[in-house]
C-alpha cells in the first residue's frame, strides 16, 4: 500500500506510565555507555558506544539493536506457538500448522528441485508477441514475482471512502533503481554481482548462453530504471494520484496496452485506474515493443525464480541468499529454517497466526493501558497546536484541531478478523501453499473494489514489530508485538519511558501533520486544508529540515537524503518535542527526583538515545540511504536532539560542543 506511513521503531509494554507510583530504577543502561564520549559531543555514542564496541551482529544479520531485539523475543513466542500445534488443530491453527510443516520438509523440497516451476516457465515460453507478453503480466498479479507493473486496490485518496485500483512501477531485482544507474564502485560492485547470480542462474535452469542472457536481463532493468520516477518524486502523494477512467486510460495513458493487462490481471469489472507514474507506464508501453520478446522471457524467467527460491532446494536457496542476502545486505549465514518459516507463515496466513498471538500474549488489560498513554500524547499536541508560529490562520488552526480529534487510534489487533474461508494449505505442497495464499489475497483485495472501505481493516497484522500512520484513513495502528519490553520497563522511571514509547507514539501522531500527512484532510481526503501563507511558513521550516540531514554522512562520500527522510525526520523531531511536554504535564508542576546522578529530562533524553541503539553493515546502510525513507539510527538519535531546548538546557550544552546549535538555528516544528 503506498500511502502506508510504516516506521520501524521500537517495542513497548503497554502501560500506563502515570500509574507507577514508585519507580524502581533510572531507566539508565549504564552497560551500554561509552565513558570516554560527552553527551554533550555525542548523545548517540555516548549512550550507545559501549554496547556498538562490544556487541558483534550475528551473522545472520544485516545489523541489530533493539529493534531486532525485540523481533527476535516475538520470533521465539511465535515459534512456541507455531510447533505446539497438532493433528488434532483446526481452523487458523490449521492453516498455520499446514504452512509451517509445508516449508519445514526439505527433504520433499530438495527432492523436488526447479520441478515446481514447470508450469510458470511453461507460460514464459508460451509468449510470443506484446499481448501475450501484457496477458500474462496481468495473470502473475498478486503472486509476488516482481513485474514492471504492479496492480493493488487502495481506498482513493480523493475519496476515502471507496476503493480504487492502482497500477504503478516495480519490476526491479535490486533495491532501488540508483544500483543500475549511480557509477559509486559500492553500486558498479552489487551490479557485477548480479551479473553473476544472473549467469548462475541461467545456468541452473539449463540454458544456453547464460552470459549473454544475463548481460540482457541486466540491461533491461536498466532501461527500466532509467525511465522509473525517482524515490523522492514517489513521496510526492498528489503527483502520485493519477485517477483516470478506463475509456480514458488509453488516450491519456498510451503505450501500455491495458486492455489485455487488465483484463488478465482482474475479473472484476473497473470503471477507473490510478496510475501512480503515467509517464513511466508509457515509456514502459515503448519499452515492451522495443525489446525482444526472447528478452522479456529470460527477465520473467528469472524473476519467478527469484520470488520462490527461498521455497525451493537448498542450492536454489543459496544461490539467492548470497547475492539478496549477502551483497546487498552483508549477511554471511542464513537464517536458520525455522525463522524464515515464521517469516513464510507472516506473510501468507499472518492474520491467522495473528489471532493465536493475542490470545497468548497480549491480555485485553494492556489495550486500555496503552490507549490512555496515547491520549495523554494526543492531548500535549492538542494544545501545542495554539502556540505554532507557522500556523496562525484561524480556518487552519480550527481544521488542524478537528484532524487530531478525529485521529483513529488502532492497539494490538482487529477489532474484526479476517477470515481464510476457501484457502487451501497442503502440507505437502509448499510452493502451491505460497501460491494459493497469494492469489487469494490478491482475490480478496480486488473483491472490495466495489464495496465501502472497511476502516476496521488493519495493513499490518498484530505480531508485526511495527507501527504506522495512515493519511487515508487518518489513523495510527501499534500492533501488539510492538507493545512489550524491553522498551518500556514497567520497573523504570517515567522519565525514560516517556523519552521512548512517548517519542514514538508522538512521532506517529506527527504524520498526519508532515510534508506528506499534511495534505489529507481530517477525513482522510487529499485535499489543502492549510492557507498558503500557513503551508510557505511550514516548507520554509521544513526545508531547513532537508538541508540538516543533507549533512549527515552515513558512508564514506554517502549522505542522507534530507528529501527522502523529511517525513520520518519530521515525526522524529516532532515526537521527542510532544513526548518532553507530556513528560514535563506528567509532573504536575513537581521536579523528578535524580537518579543515578540524572535529572528527570536528562533521564528523558537518555531514554531517547536508548531506543535508537543500533549497528549496521556497510551494504545494509547503503541500501538504507539509498531506498529508505528512514535516517540510519545514530541520526536519528541526534538529529532531533540537538534542535531541543529542553536537551541543551538539561545538559548544559555549550557553544564549542559536539551537540550545540545556536538557539536561532535550531529548527523547531512543534
Amino acid at each position: 500500500m503506498k500511502k502506508l506511513r510504516s516506521c520501524l521503531i521500537l517495542s513497548v509494554l503497554l502501560a500506563s506510565i502515570g500509574a507507577q507510583a514508585a519507580p524502581l530504577t533510572s531507566g539508565v543502561d549504564a552497560t551500554g555507555t561509552d565513558p570516554t564520549v560527552r553527551i554533550q559531543d555525542d548523545v548517540f555514542l555516548a549512550i550507545n558506544g559501549g554496547w556498538i564496541k562490544n556487541t558483534p551482529i550475528p551473522a545472520d544479520e544485516s545489523r541489530i539493536g533493539a529493534f531486532l531485539n525485540v523481533y527476535n523475543q516475538t520470533q521465539d513466542q511465535i515459534r512456541t506457538i507455531v510447533e505446539g500445534l497438532d493433528d488434532k488443530s483446526t481452523g487458523e491453527a490449521l492453516l498455520v500448522r499446514s504452512m509451517y510443516r509445508s516449508f519445514m520438509d526439505t527433504e520433499r523440497t530438495n527432492a523436488l528441485g526447479l520441478k515446481p516451476l514447470a508450469p510458470q516457465f511453461r507460460e514464459v515460453d508460451a509468449v510470443r508477441d506484446v499481448p501475450s507478453l501484457m496477458r500474462l503480466l496481468g495473470r502473475w498479479q498478486g503472486q509476488g514475482i516482481s513485474l514492471p507493473l504492479e496492480l493493488g486496490v487502495e481506498p482513493d485518496s480523493k475519496a476515502p471512502t471507496r476503493y480504487l485500483a492502482v497500477a504503478s512501477q516495480s519490476g526491479l531485482a535490486m533495491p532501488d533503481r540508483d544500483y543500475y544507474l549511480e557509477s559509486d564502485a559500492r553500486f558498479a560492485k552489487a551490479r557485477e554481482a548480479y551479473l553473476g547470480y544472473l549467469k548462475d542462474s541461467f545456468v541452473a535452469l539449463g540454458l544456453n548462453q547464460p552470459a549473454q542472457r544475463a548481460q540482457r536481463v541486466l540491461d533491461l532493468e536498466t532501461a527500466i530504471a532509467r525511465i522509473q520516477w525517482d524515490k523522492v518524486i514517489n513521496r510526492d502523494p498528489v503527483k502520485t494520484y493519477n485517477r483516470f477512467t478506463l475509456q480514458a486510460l488509453a488516450k491519456k495513458v498510451p503505450g501500455v496496452d491495458w486492455n489485455a493487462f487488465l483484463q488478465a490481471g482482474t475479473t472484476q469489472k473497473l470503471s477507473a485506474l490510478d496510475v501512480s507514474q503515467p509517464t513511466y507506464a508509457t515509456a514502459l508501453g515503448k519499452l515492451i515493443k522495443a525489446t525482444p520478446v526472447a528478452t522479456w522471457q529470460d527477465y520473467l524467467r528469472i524473476h519467478v525464480l527469484s520470488a520462490y527460491s527461498p521455497c525451493l532446494d537448498d542450492k536454489t536457496v543459496e544461490r539467492h541468499f548470497a547475492f539478496f542476502n549477502g551483497t546487498l545486505h552483508g549477511m554471511t549465514e542464513n537464517r536458520p529454517r525455522w525463522k524464515r518459516g515464521l517469516r513464510l507463515i507472516d506473510s501468507t496466513v499472518g492474520e491467522a497466526l495473528g489471532k493465536i498471538y493475542v490470545d497468548k500474549y497480549f491480555p485485553p488489560a494492556n489495550k486500555a493501558r496503552m490507549l490512555e498513554l496515547v491520549h495523554n500524547l494526543i492531548e500535549a499536541y492538542d494544545q501545542d497546536l495554539d502556540t505554532l508560529t507557522w500556523l496562525k490562520d484561524k480556518k487552519s488552526l480550527a481544521a488542524a484541531h478537528q484532524k487530531l480529534a478525529k485521529l483513529m487510534i488502532k492497539i494490538g489487533y482487529p477489532d474484526k478478523w479476517r477470515g481464510y474461508e476457501g484457502l487451501v494449505v497442503d502440507e505437502k505442497d509448499l510452493l502451491g501453499n505460497v501460491q494459493r495464499a497469494a492469489a487469494f489475497e490478491y482475490r480478496r483485495q480486488f473483491a472490495e473494489i466495489n464495496e465501502t472501505v472497511d476502516r476496521t481493516r488493519w495493513w499490518m497484522k498484530p505480531q508485526t514489530v511495527n507501527a504506522y500512520y495512515n493519511p487515508t484513513m487518518n489513523e495510527i495502528v501499534f500492533p501488539a508485538a510492538i507493545l512489550q519490553p524491553p522498551f518500556f520497563d514497567m520497573q523504570a522511571d517515567d522519565a525514560v519511558n516517556y523519552g521512548g514509547i512517548g517519542a514514538v507514539i508522538g512521532h506517529e501522531i506527527s504524520h498526519g501533520f508532515d510534508d506528506q500527512g499534511s495534505l489529507f484532510d481530517a477525513d482522510g481526503k487529499l485535499e489543502t486544508w492549510m492557507d498558503k501563507a500557513d503551508s510557505d511558513r511550514f516548507k520554509e521550516i521544513t526545508h531547513r529540515l532537508v538541508e540538516q540531514y543533507n549533512h549527515y554522512e552515513a558512508l564514506p562520500g554517502k549522505f542522507v537524503n534530507g528529501e527522502l527522510t523529511l517525513g520520518e525526520n519530521i515525526a522524529d523531531n516532532a515526537g521527542l518535542a510532544i513526548a518532553y511536554k507530556a513528560y514535563r504535564l506528567s509532573l504536575a508542576g513537581k521536579e523528578a527526583p535524580v537518579m543515578d546522578g540524572f535529572t528527570g529530562d536528562q533521564r528523558f533524553f537518555i531514554g531517547f538515545a536508548q531506543v535508537w541503539r543500533g549497528k549496521d553493515r556497510p551494504e545494509a546502510l547503503l541500501n538504507q540511504i539509498t531506498s529508505d525513507p528512514h535516517s540510519p539510527s545514530r541520526f536519528r538519535a541526534i538529529g532531533a536532539t540537538v534542535n531541543s531546548d529542553a536537551f541543551e538546557n538539561a545538559f548544559g550544552v555549550k557553544p564549542g560542543d559536539g551537540m550545540y546549535k545556536a538557539p536561532e538555528e535550531r529548527i523547531r516544528i512543534w
